[in-house]
């Protein structure tokens, strides 16, 4: 398992990078023990509460940039 994670990892590593210059934001790639991710970071979380914000905050993204391939802004 600690192979498999480690080549997801390796995997996404570009795609991560990217996401942090384009966005200017702190990223991580997560596996399937994502848990162990969320209690790195201080405070509660709910599992619902952060599924729902990542797809929120997803379909804010994907709006932003049809927007502006549409516009050309």
């Amino acid at each position: 398992m600690i192979k498999k994670e480690a080549k997801k990892i390796r995997k996404y590593k570009d795609t991560t990078i990217e996401i942090q210059h384009l966005w200017n934001v702190k990223s991580n790639t997560i596996s399937k023990s994502f848990r162990k991710y969320l209690n790195t970071i201080s405070g509660k979380h709910e599992m619902n509460a952060v599924r729902k914000s990542t797809i929120l905050s997803t379909a804010n993204i994907l709006r932003i940039v049809l927007i502006r391939r549409l516009f050309g802004k």
